[in-house]
C-alpha cells in the first residue's frame, strides 16, 4: 500500500469497518455505533500501514483482525462488564455444573433459576452477558476453566512464531470445537453459521429466525454455554 493512495484505500474498505462494527454488540452508554465505527477506521488505517503483501495473507482478513482488535482494545479499557456481572456469570457456571453432576443430564432454565434463586429475566441477563463476552473474545469464553485458554488479544498481536506445544494445543482445540458443533441441533448450528461464517448481525439473524434481537442474543449465549460444556467433555 502506497502513502499516496491511503485515502482511496480507506474509502474502499469502509464497508469492512461497518461490517465489523455492526457485529460487536455493546450494552453501554459509553459507546454508540458511531464510536465503534470511528475506532474501527483507525484500525483500518493501522492495517493499511502495516500490511505486508509478501506474507500472502488476504488484506481483508488481516484488516478485519486489526479493525476488530482496535475496537476490542478500546472497549476493554472501559469495560462495562462489571465485577458483579462477572461474579454472577461464574456463579451460573458453577450452579449449572453442580446441577448437571447431580442429575446426570442437561438442566433446564427453571432448575437453574431455582438453584440460583433468580427469575427468568435475571437469567436472560446472564445469557446476554455471556453473548457479550463471546462477542469480545470467543476463545476466552469457550476455553476458560478448561485450561488456560487462547485470548483474542494474543491473536490480535499477530504472532507468526508458535512453538510446537502451542500449535498442538490449538489443533486439539480446533478438533474439539468441530466435534462439539456437530453435536448441536440444526437450529443451533444455523445460528452459529449465520453469526460466525456469514457474519450476519443480530438484527439479520432475528429476521431469519423471525424472533426479537434480544432473543437472538440470549439464544447465542445459551449456545455458547452448551458448546463450552461439549468442548470440556471432548478435552477431558
Amino acid at each position: 500500500m502506497y502513502e499516496t493512495s491511503i485515502e482511496d484505500e480507506v474509502l474502499k474498505y469502509l464497508p469492512l469497518v461497518e461490517r465489523v462494527a455492526n457485529r460487536i454488540s455493546i450494552k453501554s452508554t459509553e459507546y454508540e455505533y458511531g464510536d465503534l465505527y470511528n475506532i474501527g477506521v483507525i484500525g483500518l488505517m493501522d492495517a493499511l500501514r502495516k500490511f505486508d503483501a509478501t506474507k500472502k495473507v488476504p488484506f481483508e482478513s488481516y484488516a478485519t483482525i486489526r479493525i476488530k482488535g482496535a475496537i476490542i482494545d478500546e472497549i476493554r479499557k472501559h469495560s462495562k462488564i462489571s465485577r458483579y456481572k462477572m461474579t454472577i456469570v461464574n456463579q451460573f457456571y458453577k450452579a449449572k455444573q453442580e446441577l448437571e453432576q447431580k442429575f446426570k443430564r442437561e438442566v433446564t432454565d427453571r432448575e437453574i433459576c431455582k438453584e440460583m434463586n433468580i427469575d427468568a429475566g435475571q437469567l436472560g441477563n446472564i445469557y446476554d452477558s455471556i453473548h457479550y463476552l463471546a462477542s469480545i473474545s470467543l476463545e476466552d469464553t469457550l476455553f476458560s476453566h478448561a485450561d488456560e485458554g487462547i485470548s483474542l488479544q494474543d491473536m490480535i498481536q499477530d504472532k507468526l512464531a508458535q512453538n510446537g506445544e502451542e500449535t498442538l494445543l490449538k489443533e486439539e482445540r480446533k478438533k474439539a470445537l468441530i466435534s462439539s458443533i456437530k453435536k448441536l441441533s440444526e437450529r443451533e448450528q444455523l445460528v452459529l453459521s449465520l453469526y460466525y461464517e456469514e457474519e450476519a448481525t443480530l438484527k439479520e439473524i432475528a429476521a431469519v429466525l423471525d424472533i426479537s434481537i434480544a432473543r437472538v442474543s440470549q439464544i447465542h449465549g445459551k449456545i455458547i454455554i452448551k458448546l463450552k460444556n461439549l468442548i470440556r467433555e471432548e478435552l477431558s
